[in-house]
């Protein structure tokens, strides 16, 4: 789809970047150990391979790759004058506004191809990583200062700073996402240079076992202390949101306009607008959009914020490049876990789930020796240390604990390293607590693939517990089957049946946003979200850090999914709690009346510790999660028909 010059302009991302240094988070070696890194999608290099700007771009490094290693460093110091085109250089250190990591391999891309094709510009990029590969790490050709940023061009419009996406709570972050941009600290130590042009070697290497001791304690208070930093956390944050929201805007964020304008109104004419090609009155609702928004402001300048972005990418017809350049993106596990405990602290609905499903799975071991539970989207595994915690302390002592962790492999070398790593971690906090433990680890990047024989063999006298907590939104529906009658979610549901569980505990979004047609699926997701926004804003305050965080790279990531991404490419399909019932009864499957017990437990925390407008009530065997009456998750639990 062509792109007008209004489009270029707009197609600007203009996330903030993040208040705090980054130096701190570069020097966690564990960060590079959790969030592998790969090359970007080998599509784009490909495509074009001999366009004359694309030669062009290729021609410097081809000559650095062709010298000899005793003369690379002299060369590159003069590259810029002799081999580059004396015209314009290759890289513009002043170009660069947004502040991330520091790096010497990650740079401001120059202008000079914008007008190109937007393939080519990310095949540049390409070569660029490709020759970086083999340059020597004390280069000055490729020497920047800390504040430089790589800005990602798509066709010289489409700019996402260098921050990157929070992984692994999106689901089908790892799947979707077919490389990362490398990013590494320079180092000018002559000593080091054989180092620096190994760089091609050490990607074939595994990581160091390295952990630096600030993420290492941060992940053993989450895992150990969960509940009670999430308590402490709650009480504080109502003090915090009052205290904040009373301050003035910073000078160098974006002044918010005061004057009464109706965002939501504004949003669905311009999808309208966007469906239709109407690309004049689109261009003029997103240039009223974006006066009037801002990611600093109220719910809903956040969300107008938010939903523009993918409005953008729509227009542009480029949705799916922009999507896959943010999945290519990292961030450090110390932004993830404070993100994540902000929104634990924040919202309920997650810890009423992890609440539901260990009561629910300490009540189905009772009396049993052996517990086997298959956990599809294991993450980081923070839900299951407070399960062995009360299973430690139970009377008569703890039953065996064997996990089946099922998980989205990550790009590169080692795709199930972060999934091998939980298991570590959660078997050195069973033998602390004295849980007999066991873990095997999966990776699947289609979760109906996963078979019964892949569990191991069935133990006598085990409790099998199956639990699903919000992943099975990013599995396929039939609308890309051309038979409609299987289904990769009826699928993954008649795998379950046959794993005969004793309990299938299946926790889902309540969201109507998976339709096909593209208004409707706007409309809905922009009631979901914007119930999401409004709950954060009225309990966290706005110049928060981790509120940004949560709101860019978790609801801005999906958000942007949905409403730019098409067929395969888009992967958030969540369906409401009514559909999923009608498919887990298909699939012979049969749901089990609530624990009233649970139910009174769930209640009386969320009434004594969280907003008052958070909600929790029964319907039809569903546990309900609402925020000022809209229904944003619901749980429940199943076993398979005899």
């Amino acid at each position: 789809m062509a792109t007008t010059p209004e489009a270029a302009e707009s197609l600007r991302f203009r996330w903030p970047a993040a208040e705090e240094e980054f130096d701190n988070d570069m020097v966690l070696p564990y960060i590079s150990r959790l969030l592998m890194e790969d090359d970007v999608h080998d599509h784009f290099f490909y495509q074009y391979p001999d366009h004359p700007a694309l030669l062009r771009a290729q021609q410097p490094f081809a000559q650095i790759l062709a010298s000899s290693p005793s003369s690379a460093a002299g060369a590159s110091s003069s590259s810029s004058s002799s081999d580059a085109p004396p015209s314009r250089p290759f890289f513009d250190d002043e170009a660069a506004t947004a502040k991330t990591f520091p790096t010497a391999a990650v740079h401001s891309v120059d202008h000079q191809y914008s007008g190109g094709l937007d393939m080519v510009n990310m095949a540049f990029l390409k070569g660029m990583e490709e020759a970086n590969k083999f340059l020597p790490t004390n280069t000055l050709l490729l020497s920047t200062d800390s504040s430089t940023t790589l800005q990602l061009q798509v066709q010289g419009e489409v700019v996402v700073d260098g921050h990157g996406m929070l992984g692994g709570v999106g689901g089908a972050a790892a799947a979707h996402a077919h490389g990362a941009i490398n990013s590494k600290k320079v180092n000018c130590r002559d000593d080091d240079l054989e180092a620096g042009t190994g760089r091609a070697t050490k990607l074939m290497a595994p990581e160091p076992e390295l952990e630096e001791e600030g993420a290492r304690q941060m992940f053993d208070e989450m895992m150990l202390q969960e509940h009670e930093i999430c308590m402490k956390g709650v009480k504080q944050l109502s003090l915090k949101s009052k205290s904040s929201s009373s301050k003035k805007a910073r000078g160098r964020r974006t002044v918010i306009h005061t004057e009464p304008v109706d965002l939501h109104n504004l949003l669905l004419h311009c999808a309208q607008a966007v469906a239709t090609d109407d690309r004049r009155s689109a261009h003029e609702l997103l240039r009223q959009i974006k006066q009037h928004s801002s990611a600093w402001g109220d719910a809903g300048q956040r969300l107008a914020h938010c939903f523009a972005q993918g409005l953008e990418a729509r227009l542009a017809g480029m949705g799916s490049q922009v999507y896959q350049s943010l999945m290519s993106q990292r961030t450090s596990v110390v932004d993830f876990l404070k993100a994540y405990r902000l929104y634990m602290e924040a919202c309920c609905c997650k810890k009423v789930a992890f609440v539901f499903s260990n009561k629910t799975i300490y009540d189905a071991v009772a009396g049993r020796r052996k517990l086997h539970i298959v956990d599809y989207g294991l993450s980081y595994g923070f839900q299951w240390p407070g399960l062995l915690r009360e299973l430690a302390a139970r009377r008569g002592g703890p039953p065996e604990v064997r996990i089946t962790g099922i998980d989205l492999p990550q790009p590169g070398f080692r795709p199930d390293q972060h999934i091998e790593e939980t298991g570590r971690r959660l078997s050195r906090y069973a033998e602390e607590l004295g849980v007999p433990f066991k873990f095997h680890g999966i990776a699947a990047t289609k979760k109906e693939s996963v078979r019964r024989e892949e569990l191991g063999e069935a133990e006598e006298d085990e409790v099998v517990v199956v639990i699903s907590l919000c992943h099975f939104r990013n599995v396929m529906d039939e609308s890309l089957q051309e038979d409609s009658s299987r289904s990769p979610r009826d699928e993954v549901l008649g795998n379950i049946r046959r794993m005969r569980p004793d309990v299938f505990i299946h926790g889902i979004m309540n969201g109507a946003y998976g339709a096909t047609y593209f208004l409707t699926r706007f409309r809905e997701a922009l009631y979901y979200y914007a119930a999401q926004f409004d709950l954060l804003d009225a309990t966290v305050g706005r110049e928060s850090h981790e509120r940004m965080l949560v709101e860019r790279d978790i609801f801005g990531r999906a958000a942007l999914n949905v409403i730019a991404c098409e067929g395969a490419e888009r992967v958030e399909r969540p369906e409401m709690y009514k559909q999923w019932q009608a498919r887990n009864q298909r699939a012979g499957l049969r749901q089990l009346p609530l624990n009233p017990q649970v139910v009174r437990l769930v209640l009386d925390k969320v009434r004594d510790k969280y907003h008052k407008d958070f909600v929790v009530d029964e319907d039809q065997r569903w546990l309900l999660h609402r925020w000022k009456g809209r229904v944003l998750y619901a749980l429940s639990t199943w076993v398979a028909q005899h």
